[in-house]
């Protein structure tokens, strides 16, 4: 019998040392205790996955959340069992499709006239490395529901923001931006050969540009905006990826994935960190990797870009310029 105990005390120490690693790489949980009754919070992309998961973190903080979802049956059903869980009633679902100009301007009035304030905006929904599919406008999808539809979201709601000041944006982007580049001669892929890793990274680089170039914007006004990467998470949103179709890649990278891929409640931990912790009060324009603030890829910091694609968003989406500029842009065509 005495035979076995050295072997057994072997493995439980090295399956101890790997889960303490696995934390270790994935971060751990958000450091803040801060509660948060009273505020309004809206996240997009809620139904499932990160967004779920930080709905009901924030729930569990006295929040009243807004759960913003294209898919409303599994919304309201992610909503009811928030409420279940969190014995907080203050969780209720919207429509929003983020594929679709209509529906974003539909949601962000009824929003507008519905809710005293809004607090905290988190942007989280997101597809990833889909077919070569367009948005209801014509828009590349990954751009258009990534990047777009959350550029169109955020302004629509930003006076609403500012008079719930102090207030925070928080934008999920993800650390492959690093691979990202604007392409303002075909941002919509109509002229190029599609590539869905390169749309999705230009989407994603997109994102932290919007940060930045709000961030300036609002200097001065209460409410702070910052991006962040929550890690690769067990999530639906690498269906389309491919990854684990095969049994050899599942056997060769599952210990891979096991020890770099977070749970989605281990990955809803820095949007939660972002939203409650005091002391970032007053922090804006930042880029966050899990917990910690990081620089992004050098092009996320390029003023000139950020100021160009904002103009270009502008112009897509049909919004009005703003900040001294009396230009009304003009949508894309279908």
């Amino acid at each position: 019998m005495n035979r076995y105990i050295l072997p057994l005390s072997v493995l439980g120490t090295a399956v101890g040392g790997a889960v303490l690693l696995k934390d270790f790489v994935a971060g751990g949980a958000c450091p803040s205790k801060t509660t948060i009754p009273g505020k309004t919070v809206i996240v997009t992309g809620a139904n499932t996955g990160i967004g779920k998961q930080t709905a009901l973190e924030l729930a569990k903080r006295g929040g009243t959340i807004i759960l913003a979802c294209r898919d409303l049956e599994k919304c309201e059903a992610a909503a009811k069992e928030i409420r279940g869980e969190t014995l907080n009633h203050h969780v209720n679902a919207r429509h929003l499709d983020l594929a679709s100009l209509k529906s974003i301007r539909e949601f962000a009035a009824k929003i507008i006239e519905e809710e005293e304030r809004v607090h905290i905006l988190i942007n989280n929904a997101a597809v990833m490395r889909c077919p070569h599919w367009t948005t209801e406008d014509g828009f590349e999808m990954q751009l258009g529901v990534n990047y777009l539809g959350h550029f169109l979201l955020t302004n629509l709601l930003l006076d609403k923001l500012k008079a719930s000041a102090p207030s925070r944006i928080i934008n999920l982007s993800s650390l492959a931006h690093v691979a990202g580049h604007i392409d303002f001669e075909d941002l919509n892929w109509e002229k190029r050969k599609y590539d869905t890793k390169a749309a999705y990274c230009q989407s994603k680089l997109a994102v932290v540009l919007f940060t930045k170039e709000l961030s300036r914007r609002l200097q001065g006004t209460g409410v702070t905006v910052n991006a962040l990467h929550p890690g690769v998470a067990r999530t639906e949103l690498g269906r389309h990826t491919g990854m684990h179709r095969s049994a050899f890649s599942s056997f060769t990278l599952g210990p891979i994935f096991w020890l770099l891929v977070k749970s989605p409640q281990l990955a809803a931990q820095p949007s939660t960190y972002l939203a409650v912790a005091e002391e970032l009060e007053g922090v804006s324009g930042k880029y966050f990797e899990g917990l910690k603030e990081k620089a992004p890829a050098p092009e996320a910091e390029d003023e000139e870009v950020a100021q160009r694609l904002w103009a270009e968003s502008a112009r897509l989406v049909g919004l009005e310029m703003s900040y001294g500029s009396s230009e009304r842009g003009q949508p894309l065509p279908k």
